[in-house]
């Protein structure tokens, strides 16, 4: 788009946002209601899309990532969010029946699933909750919860939201968030990679485009650049790397560097941001079956090659006790989990080159996959590079702890919280077992991390996927040392200071979970990367949300199974 056709929109937005303060809060619900249907009306249409700009084969199981990804996780943030409208329309707060507990250091949390019998059948097992940051109570969190919703008719201008290009549903997401917990009207720049779905999203989009209350723009990083700076925008929001968000707020060059230096920003706005990090997965030592061992290892492999590892939080290391006893047989189920994940292109822009920086790091790795394209890095003796640069792409890295078996989960805590950069996600696989012998400890020790997501037996991508959970860096990095950003989205209870959500899952899928007494009917994800059904799933799961229903779910439940 040119520069008359940016300031055309954002005198649009301007106006728009009259309309917008003057809407109730019923009427603001019935718009999220309307697009929801809209979303779930469309989904094949953005699936379609996503294929081409993907290059995947449109009969691959790998197709129900976009459906998942995609329409599937909009939809629900849209349910949830109109849920917690109807509780402020009524005059309760959007915490109204919610359940609290506690967590270490003086913590509440919010549970944010299951919320009701349907998370409880389609995700059995699986479990989220918020923490909120130290010292809030429960009645101050109900009394804050909805954020600028409490008062509709204050709103705050126009804010300019750069999307993403790797996941399709964060530009919407983005773009909800700002109307509602911070009652902006909303200026979305698409990033070039998705301008094909430009015609979904704006037909997705449509109740907010028509009465004024968003605007969608494309271009590149000079329309980019000028959207931010202009004088009609009041606040940014972006998804991407901590590279993007240092050259909008200090610049680039010698100049921006030390801009940065000096903390001295050229950008005269509020930015809020998400900007990945390098992921860690942290495995504890235990024994485990051999089904245990290829089960976890396929569970890795899906953390890094989801979307072949075009993720914000795509595990990137895997913290391993050097010591345990069944250390070699998991790498050589890693390995293979590895290698033999279907293969797809590698779509993303730079994902070459990312690729070959790992390989002149570590020239000691090894190739994996039909083609040879996913590097795997076994315990270099310089892991500088591997926990400092975020390679985006299909590089996995295993690093050894060589501490006793009982010293180790204090010691993963403090690697991944000192030695690895970002703090937006980090998993920990662990037998129920040693969960249970860590007892209060291993609260602690959760409690100690330093990260927005902690994902106990699960991927932290299901707290993507969970709209009542909160998505963002931990709190506290400074402007000129952005980490993994700052702020949250998401989070359709529009919580007030929320610190971490915590997932948790079943350490066995279904039946073994069941024989196990862990008492979760779960089978195999289908977001796992070698789910042979997880199209179909994908798809039944986003005409669920549309329009709930007990009749669908034998359908979900059949496909999932022969996942």
């Amino acid at each position: 788009m040119t520069e008359t056709q940016i300031d055309e929109a954002l005198a649009q937005l301007v106006e728009g946002e009259k309309t917008w303060a003057s809407l109730s809060l019923a009427a603001r619900r019935g718009l999220l209601d309307e697009m929801c249907a809209l979303t779930v009306r469309h989904a094949a249409e953005w699936v379609d899309a996503a294929i081409g700009i993907k290059q995947l084969d449109p009969s691959s199981p790998l197709v129900g990532e976009e459906w998942m990804s995609g329409p599937y996780s909009l939809a629900s943030a849209l349910t949830a969010l109109s849920a917690s409208m109807a509780k402020l329309e009524a005059g309760n707060s959007p915490l109204e029946g919610a359940d609290f507990g506690t967590a270490p250091g003086g913590r509440t949390t919010v549970k944010a699933l299951p919320l009701n019998t349907f998370d409880q059948l389609l995700l059995s097992g699986f479990s989220a909750e918020v923490w909120l940051q130290p010292g809030i109570e429960p009645a101050g969190a109900r009394r804050a919860a909805g954020l600028s919703q409490r008062d509709p008719g204050r709103t705050h201008g126009v804010g300019a939201v750069l999307g993403a290009g790797n996941i399709f549903s964060i530009a919407p997401l983005d773009t909800i968030y700002e109307l509602f917990a911070n009652n902006r009207v909303v200026a979305l720049k698409l990033n070039p990679i998705t301008d094909p779905l430009l015609p979904v999203l704006t037909k997705v989009l449509a109740p907010f485009i028509a009465v004024g209350a968003v605007r969608i723009l494309t271009g590149g990083a000079e329309a980019g650049t000028y959207l931010v700076r202009h004088q009609l925008v009041d606040h940014v929001h972006m998804t991407g790397s901590a590279l993007t968000y240092d050259a909008i707020v200090f610049g680039t060059g010698e100049d921006g560097a030390r801009r940065k230096a000096a903390d001295e920003p050229v950008l005269d706005k509020e930015m809020t941001a998400e900007l990945g990090g390098v992921s860690p997965t942290i495995v504890l030592p235990g024994s485990w079956s051999k089904a245990d061992i290829e089960f976890q290892a396929n569970h890795v492999a899906t953390q890094r090659l989801h979307n072949n590892g075009y993720n914000c939080v795509a595990a990137q290391v895997v913290v391993l006790p050097k010591r345990w006893a069944q250390r070699d047989e998991f790498l050589a189920a890693l390995r293979k989990a590895v290698n033999d994940a279907p293969s797809r292109p590698p779509y993303y822009p730079g994902s070459d080159a990312r690729v070959a920086n790992a390989d002149a790091s570590y020239p000691d790795a090894q190739h994996l996959g039909a083609n040879g394209g996913r590097v795997l890095v076994i315990d270099p003796q310089d892991r500088d590079a591997l926990l400092c640069t975020e390679y985006f792409g299909p590089v996995l890295g295993v690093i050894e702890l060589d501490v006793p078996d009982d010293e180790f989960a204090a010691e993963a805590v403090r690697v991944a919280n000192d030695e690895f950069v970002g703090t937006l996600g980090v998993n920990i696989i662990a037998h129920p077992d040693a969960i249970s012998g860590l007892g209060e400890k291993f609260d602690n020790l959760v409690a100690q991390l330093r990260y927005g997501t902690i994902a106990i037996n699960a991927w932290t991508a299901v707290g993507y996927l969970t709209p009542t959970a909160t998505w963002g860096a931990f709190p506290g990095h400074r402007r000129n040392d952005i980490q993994s950003g700052t702020g949250v989205v998401h989070n359709a209870f529009l919580l007030d200071r929320p610190e971490r959500t915590v997932v948790r899952g079943p350490f066995r899928p279904a039946p073994r979970s069941v024989f196990r007494g862990e008492w979760s009917l779960s089978p195999k994800p289908p977001w796992f990367v070698n789910n042979r059904t997880a199209a179909t799933t994908g798809r039944l799961l986003v005409e669920f949300v549309g329009a709930p229903s007990w009749g669908k779910l034998p359908a979900i439940f059949a496909s999932a199974l022969r996942g």
